[in-house]
This record gives structure tokens, C-alpha cells and sequence, in this order.
């Protein structure tokens, strides 16, 4: 985005389109309570800026360029910088929520001077202009996002501040250390440190320490936030079908007593607990003369290869011709499971099963006719990805890979730093590993981030937001 257009006074309808109540249409740039006194006129007969900032004003919205004409009625507040959301001037104007008179209402404000804003660009004034951090903005698109009670949870908790404020406190406990580290460089005669070289290891050491234990936290934030990769993955006629179609809550995937019904890999994204799970329905693993069943059984792999974590599906009750096909299964998700996979076992059909069904053999049994075996199948996604001792909404915890991939860097630098340290190498080669940890902390919080990150960033809001 340019200087210029950054500027400007940008609009757009902030509710969704469709038949409504109402609709808000905001405004923000200099020039928004211009435009907006432009086509408002108080039913008072008062000038629209002669009312006091934050008070909802009734009065008639007009055509800005067809003298006299009213496009409808409704509600128009003011609120001045910087005390808005983006920081700047605002102003919302509440219509009646009709899709024509929505559009109406937007077209009159362009044409009474403001643009169409871009996606996200209201938040992305609101960050630029101080009023949140990167890792708030982010907070606020996955609230915008979010499909669970869990991710409401989190993305309330990073837009309460909880990362900022501990991110900002190791970038200040680190301010020092470099400040002594750059006066030993520019007057190496003169004794003007504070710290001494213990005190300055110890610093370090703590500062690390503090970001790794953040880092530590993205394993339960990735798992709750972005969703863990996860392919359902099984001989054919297995029932990984029938279990996708229970995890998604509907008949997403066609299931029949034919092998080989699934060809292509289904995706879907669910909550399950406290995680969410991309899930892929995959073809059945086996050796096969059919073309098509060839490309589903290549993407199936594609997907296994992909996934952090694997649903290993076997049939109990399957036919022992069955053997030679779950045996293939089996070696695909052993070799899997050895690169560092989560694998959980799971045998279908629990329903047809005599009961009591077996325990402690390392499999989970499920029946996704009753439900049998959901729970089991839950609290151990949850085992294997939450910290059950970390409270996510109170806490700071790291819930993007962008995030994570900065502290890496700071803990890496960190590291450098202490070794340095350790070993007596001049201050100068401390000092660069300082400055950048001091760079990879301010990534997170965006002190110093890349402009096309922040274009990333914000690119994946809506309009109107």
C-alpha cells in the first residue's frame, strides 16, 4: 500500500451483505467526518459535527450528488483520533440492512469522496497507527475465523495483549545488554558498563529461557489455531469414510460396502475437542491394476506424507483376503510413524464387536454407527497436542507459525550469544547476535516486521475489516 493511498478516506459496509436489521458502512481517514457530513443530515437540523464525539445521531442519508434525494434513514457517530479503532477519524452509519440499500449508502460515500477500503485495511490502519500489535491483528483475524469455543478462547486471549506484553518485556531486558555490549565496543579504555560479564551471561540466560517457554506454548496454539494436518488413513473398506463423516458432523464422503469407493482425498476442516483438525479422507492403501484407484491411492500417500497427524483405521471384522491390503496399510503408516508422525490406532466396527472390547493392546475402538469410542478418540488427539497445564486464555501462547518461526530465531541468536559469551569472543560478535534476537522479537510483535509480511497478513481479512 502507498503513502498516498494510506491516507486516504477509505469506506466499506463493516457487517456482512444479505438481508438484515442493519448495516454499518465505516469511514476512517482524514477526511471521514467530512464525507460523512456530506450526505447525513440530522433530523435536528443540527450540523452533523456540532454533536459530541461517540453519540449515535438520527438523521437522513442523501444522495451526496442528486440534491433532496434520501436514500434512507439511520444512525451516524463520529469518533475523533485518535481515540477510534483504526486511530484515525471514523464514522459508522447505521442503515437499514436491505442488500440494495446497503450498496446505496457505500456508493453514496464513495462518491462523496472516500475509496473502497481493502481487505483488512481498517485493521491494518488500526496496527500502522499503534493501536494494536502485529500478534493483536493476528488475534483478531482468527476471532474473525474462529469455528470453535477453544479458538474464540485463544484469539481473545492474544488480543487481550498476553504476547505483546511478554515479548516486550524480553526485548527490554535485552535493551541493556546490548547498551553494554555496544559501550565496551565504541570506549574500550573507558569502564562504562553496568553489567558485569556474569551478570550479562545471567541476562542472557533468562531472556532465553523466557523464549523458549513461549515457543514451547505454539504446540498447543498451532494444534488449536491453525489446525493439525491430519489424514485418515487405512487399508480399503476400513471405515475411514464412515469416521470422516462422524468427525464432520454430515454425509461429506460417500460410503458403501464396495472397496475403493473413495478416489480423491476429502478435505475438511473440525474442531475435535480443543483441536482442530484439517482432516483428509483418503483412498485405501493397496496395489491396484485401475487407473483411477492408482491416482487415488498416489494422493492418499501425498496426504500421509503431509499430515502431523495419522488416524490408522483397521477393520476387526474385515475378511482375512483383507490381510494382504492391511498389511500395506500398515507398512505405509509404520514408515510414517518413524519420521516423527503422530499416529493414534483405531479399530471401526466397535458396534459388532463382542463386548467388553479389549484395552491396553494400543488400540482405540470406535463405532461410527453409536458413537462408541468418540470420547477415547478425543482425549487422546488432546494428549498428544494440548498442554493441559497451560490456561490459554490467560496466558501468553503462540498461535502462528510466523510467530514461531521469529522466537526460533531470537532462541538461536540467544544461544550464540551465551556460547560467545562463554568463551570471552569480543563484543562486537556478541553484540550482533543481541541485535538479532532483539530483530526476530520485534517480527512478533511488529516492531521491524517486512512490509510484504504485513500485506500477508492483512490480506487474509475481509473487507470491511
Amino acid at each position: 500500500m502507498s503513502t498516498y493511498a494510506f491516507f486516504d478516506t477509505v469506506a466499506a459496509v463493516a457487517t456482512p451483505f444479505g438481508k438484515g436489521g442493519v448495516a454499518v458502512i465505516r469511514l476512517s481517514g482524514t477526511d471521514a467526518a467530512a464525507v460523512a457530513a456530506r450526505l447525513f443530515r440530522p433530523r435536528s437540523g443540527r450540523a452533523l459535527t456540532d454533536y459530541p464525539a461517540r453519540v449515535a445521531v438520527w438523521g437522513d442519508i442523501l444522495s451526496p450528488d442528486e440534491p433532496g434525494r434520501v436514500l434512507d434513514d439511520g444512525l451516524c457517530t463520529l469518533f475523533p483520533a485518535p481515540h477510534s479503532f483504526t486511530g484515525e477519524d471514523v464514522a459508522e452509519i447505521s442503515c437499514h440492512g436491505g442488500v440494495l440499500v446497503t450498496r446505496s449508502v457505500l456508493d453514496a460515500c464513495l462518491r462523496a469522496g472516500a475509496r473502497q477500503a481493502l481487505p483488512g485495511e481498517f485493521t491494518r490502519r488500526a496496527f500502522l497507527n499503534g493501536r494494536l500489535s502485529l500478534d493483536e491483528a493476528e488475534a483478531l483475524g482468527n476471532l474473525l475465523e474462529a469455528g470453535s469455543d477453544e479458538q474464540l478462547r485463544l484469539s481473545r486471549a492474544g488480543m487481550s495483549g498476553h504476547l505483546a506484553r511478554e515479548t516486550e518485556a524480553i526485548y527490554g531486558a535485552l535493551c541493556p545488554v546490548l547498551a553494554n555490549l555496544e559501550a565496551g565496543i565504541d570506549f574500550p579504555e573507558e569502564d562504562l558498563t553496568e553489567l558485569t560479564p556474569a551478570e550479562l551471561a545471567a541476562a542472557v540466560a533468562e531472556a532465553e529461557g523466557r523464549v523458549c517457554r513461549l515457543l514451547a506454548t505454539y504446540r498447543t496454539g498451532h494444534a488449536i489455531a491453525e489446525g493439525i494436518p491430519t489424514a485418515i488413513c487405512g487399508a480399503p473398506n476400513a471405515g475411514k469414510s464412515s469416521l470422516y463423516n462422524r468427525l464432520v458432523g454430515r454425509d461429506a464422503a460417500i460410503v458403501t460396502a464396495v472397496a475403493g469407493t473413495t478416489r480423491d482425498v476429502l478435505s475438511e476442516t473440525v474442531p475435535l475437542g480443543r483441536v482442530t483438525l484439517r482432516l483428509s479422507d483418503t483412498a485405501g492403501l493397496r496395489e491396484s491394476t485401475d487407473e483411477v484407484e492408482r491416482i487415488g491411492v498416489s494422493r492418499a500417500l501425498a496426504a500421509l506424507e503431509a499430515a502431523e497427524l495419522v488416524l490408522w483405521i483397521a477393520d476387526p471384522t474385515a475378511p482375512a483376503e483383507a490381510d494382504a491390503d492391511a498389511d500395506g496399510a500398515a507398512e505405509a503408516v509404520a514408515a510414517a510413524e518413524a519420521s516423527g508422525k503422530a499416529v493414534i490406532r483405531i479399530r471401526t466396527r466397535a458396534d459388532l464387536l463382542p463386548h467388553p472390547l479389549p484395552t491396553g493392546d494400543g488400540w482405540l475402538y470406535i463405532s461410527t454407527v453409536t458413537g462408541e469410542g468418540m470420547d477415547a478418540l478425543r482425549e487422546e488427539v488432546e494428549r498428544l497436542f494440548i498442554d493441559g497445564a497451560l490456561r490459554t486464555g490467560e496466558e501468553a501462547v503462540v498461535f502462528s507459525a510466523r510467530q514461531a518461526a521469529a522466537l526460533s530465531d531470537c532462541a538461536d541468536a540467544l544461544r550464540r550469544v551465551a556460547g560467545s559469551l562463554a568463551a570471552g569472543l569480543p563484543a562486537d560478535i556478541c553484540a550482533e547476535d543481541v541485535r538479532v534476537a532483539l530483530d526476530a522479537l520485534g517480527d512478533v510483535c511488529g516492531r521491524n516486521v517486512r512490509e510484504d509480511v504485513i500485506s500477508e497478513i492483512f490480506s487474509r481479512f475481509c473487507v470491511g475489516k
